[in-house]
C-alpha cells in the first residue's frame, strides 16, 4: 500500500506547481509580472499572425495563448518556457487541417481543434508511459533541415498578404508557381503597407536597441522597447488603415475578432477525421515537443535549473487539451517568446499564467481594434520571425563532418521544399534510422596490442603496440544487434582464414552495451566454427547487465573459451606457455 509520503511525492512528480509554489515570494511576484508584461505585448501581434499561417481566425491564436498558458504552469517544469502558437506547428496544421477540409470553412475550425485535443493526448500518454526518447528518432541536424525549409515556405507563403493576391500551395514550388501567376493583380496600397512593415520591423530587430541605448535608455529598458517593435507596426497600421479607408482601396483587413474569452469548444469524434489526423497529430506532436525541450533545457542550464523531459509531455499534452476545449490549435513552447520572457525576468511558471490574464484582458477590450488590422502586416510579422528559423550552415557543418548527416539533411530539406512539410518531417525520421542502422550495421572494429609499459590495449594500425603471436585482440566499438550480428561473422571469419597460426581470438567488448538474440546467435555460430578450425574463442571486459543476459541462455556453458575481467588478464593468462590451464568464469 503505498504510503502518504510516497503519495505525495507523486503527486508533486505530476503537479510541478506544488514544488515551486512553496517558495514563491514578492520579489519572484515581481520579476513575473514584468515578464509577462513584456511577452504579453510580443504575443498578441505573433499570435494573431500565427493563426493566420495556419489558415485559421485571428482570434484562435489568442485563444491558443490563453488557458495553454495556464495548464503548462500547472504541469510543465520548465522555469521560463512560454507556451502557445508556433511558425513551424501553425504551418504543420494548415497542411494537416486542409488535407480533411476546406479552410474558411467550420470544419476546418473543428479539424483544427481536434488537432489539439489529438496531440495533447499523444503527448500526454507519451509522459505516462516515458516516452519521451522517441524524441531522439529526430536527430538535430535533421530538424534543423526541416525547420530551415519549413522558414522558407512559412516565408513564401505570407507573400501574398504582402502582395495582396490569391496564391496557394503547400510546397515552395507551388507558391513560386502561384505567387508568380498573379504578380500582376498586386494591389500598390497593400504592397506599400507590407514592404513598410518589413522595413521597420528588420530595423527595430537590428538598429533600435543600440539607438535607444546611445539616447541614454538602460539596457534592459531599450531591450523591452525593441522588442515591443510589432506591436508598434501594428498600432501605425491598423491607426492608418481606419483612418484612411484602406479596405475601400483593396488592402485585406483581419476584420471583426468575436470580442470576449475563450469559448468552450469540443473535439469532434467523428472515427473518419480522428483517423485521418492521428498520423499527423503524432508528427506535430514529436516536432513540438523536440522543438520545446530544446528550449527549455538551453534556458534552464542558463540558471542551473534542471527540467524532467517526460513531465514536459505531460505539461505540453496538457496545453494542447487545454487549447482543443477553449477555441484554440495545437501549440508548443516557442523560441523567440521563451527567450524574451527568460530575459525578462521570469522566476516561475507563473509568468506565463500572468501572460494568460494579459492576453484575456485583451481579449475583453482590444479586439474591436483589430478589425482594421492590415494582413500585410501581420505577414510582415510572420517573415521577420521566421527568418530567423533558416540556417543554411548546417550544410556545411554536416558536409565538413559527416557525409551521411548532410546527406539526410540536404535530402528533408529537399523533401519539405518540394513535397510539403508531413512528407519532410517523416522522411527525416525515417532517414534518421537509417541513418543509425547504417552506421551501425558495420561497426568500428580494430585489431588491438598493448602500449609497452602499460595494460593499456590500442589499436594496432594507429599506435606502437605489442602483439602475442597465436593471439587475436578484437576490439568491438559497438553494441551487437541484429543488423550488425553477420558482419560481426564475416569479419571474424576473414579474419581467421588469413592467419592461419591463430589459436585464440579474444573479443573486447569494453563498448558493447547490449547484445540481442540475433547477436547472440552469431556468438554462437562463430565460437562453434572456430573450434571446429582449432581456435578458442575468449571474450573480456564484458559489462554487467550484458553479462546478466548470457547468463541467463546456455552460451557460457559451451563457450569454447574464456570470460576474462579485463582484457589485459586475457592476454598474460593466454600467452602464457605450457598447456591451457582452467581458469575460473571471471565475476563481472
Amino acid at each position: 500500500m503505498t504510503s502518504p509520503k510516497t503519495a505525495r511525492r507523486s503527486w508533486k512528480a505530476y503537479l510541478p506547481i506544488l514544488a515551486w509554489a512553496r517558495t514563491y515570494d514578492r520579489d519572484a511576484l515581481t520579476n513575473d509580472l514584468v515578464a509577462a508584461v513584456i511577452v504579453t505585448i510580443m504575443l498578441i501581434p505573433q499570435s494573431l499572425a500565427y493563426a493566420l499561417l495556419a489558415g485559421l481566425p485571428a482570434e484562435m491564436g489568442l485563444y491558443a495563448s490563453i488557458l495553454p498558458l495556464v495548464a503548462y504552469a500547472i504541469f510543465g517544469t520548465s522555469r521560463a518556457l512560454a507556451v502557445g502558437p508556433v511558425a513551424v506547428i501553425s504551418l504543420m496544421t494548415a497542411a494537416s487541417v486542409g488535407a480533411v477540409a476546406a479552410q474558411g470553412t467550420a470544419g476546418y475550425v473543428v479539424a483544427a481543434i481536434t488537432l489539439a485535443f489529438l496531440s495533447g493526448v499523444f503527448l500526454i500518454l507519451m509522459g505516462v508511459f516515458r516516452l519521451g526518447f522517441l524524441a531522439n528518432l529526430l536527430s538535430h541536424p535533421i530538424v534543423s533541415g526541416f525547420i530551415t525549409a519549413s522558414g522558407l515556405i512559412i516565408a513564401a507563403s505570407q507573400i501574398k498578404h504582402i502582395l495582396g493576391i490569391q496564391a496557394e500551395g503547400h510546397n515552395l514550388l507551388e507558391l513560386i508557381l502561384s505567387l508568380g501567376s498573379g504578380l500582376g493583380d498586386a494591389n500598390p496600397v497593400t504592397l506599400l503597407i507590407g514592404l513598410s512593415s518589413l522595413a521597420f520591423l528588420f530595423w527595430v530587430r537590428k538598429g533600435l536597441k543600440p539607438l535607444l541605448a546611445r539616447a541614454g535608455l538602460r539596457p534592459r529598458l531599450a531591450d523591452i522597447l525593441a522588442k515591443a517593435g510589432p506591436v508598434a507596426a501594428v498600432a501605425a497600421t491598423t491607426l492608418a488603415a481606419w483612418s484612411l479607408d484602406l479596405g475601400a482601396a483593396g488592402v485585406k483587413l483581419v476584420g471583426a475578432v468575436p470580442q470576449g474569452l475563450p469559448p468552450l469548444t469540443l473535439p469532434s469524434f467523428a472515427p473518419d477525421l480522428v483517423f485521418a489526423l492521428i498520423g499527423p497529430a503524432a508528427l506535430i506532436s514529436l516536432i513540438g515537443f523536440v522543438e520545446s525541450v530544446s528550449v527549455a533545457q538551453t534556458l534552464a542550464a542558463r540558471k542551473r535549473q534542471r527540467i524532467d523531459p517526460d513531465q514536459e509531455l505531460i505539461g505540453l499534452g496538457a496545453s494542447n487539451v487545454a487549447a482543443a476545449f477553449t477555441g484554440g490549435y495545437p501549440v508548443t513552447g516557442g523560441f523567440a517568446r521563451s527567450v524574451v520572457n527568460f530575459d525578462a525576468g521570469a522566476e516561475t511558471p507563473a509568468a506565463g499564467a500572468f501572460t494568460a490574464v494579459g492576453l484575456a484582458v485583451a481579449t475583453l477590450l482590444l479586439t474591436p481594434l483589430l478589425a482594421f488590422l492590415p494582413q500585410a502586416t501581420l505577414a510582415a510579422t510572420i517573415i521577420v520571425a521566421v527568418l530567423s528559423l533558416i540556417d543554411f550552415s548546417i550544410l556545411k557543418k554536416t558536409w565538413a563532418y559527416s557525409k551521411p548527416d548532410f546527406i539526410a539533411v540536404a535530402a528533408t530539406i529537399l523533401a519539405t521544399l518540394s513535397l510539403g512539410v508531413e512528407i519532410g518531417v517523416s522522411a527525416g525520421v525515417v532517414l534518421s534510422i537509417l541513418i543509425h542502422l547504417y552506421r551501425t550495421s558495420k561497426p568500428h572494429m580494430a585489431i588491438v596490442g598493448r602500449v609497452p609499459g602499460t595494460e593499456h590495449y590500442r589499436n594496432v594500425k594507429r599506435h606502437e603496440v605489442i602483439t602475442q603471436p597465436g593471439i587475436v585482440s578484437l576490439r568491438v566499438d559497438e553494441s551487437l544487434y541484429f543488423a550488425n550480428a553477420r558482419y560481426l561473422e564475416d569479419y571474424v571469419y576473414d579474419l581467421v582464414a588469413t592467419r592461419p597460426d591463430i589459436r585464440h581470438v579474444v573479443l573486447a567488448c569494453p563498448a558493447v552495451n547490449l547484445i540481442d538474440m540475433s547477436a547472440l546467435e552469431s556468438l554462437e555460430a562463430i565460437d562453434r566454427r572456430l573450434f571446429d578450425m582449432g581456435v578458442k574463442l575468449h571474450l573480456s571486459e564484458v559489462k554487467g547487465p550484458v553479462m546478466d543476459a548470457l547468463r541467463r541462455t546456455e552460451f557460457l556453458e559451451h563457450l569454447s573459451g574464456q570470460v576474462f575481467l579485463s582484457h589485459h588478464m586475457a592476454i598474460c593468462e593466454l600467452a602464457r606457455p605450457g598447456p591451457d590451464e582452467e581458469t575460473p568464469l571471471a565475476a563481472q
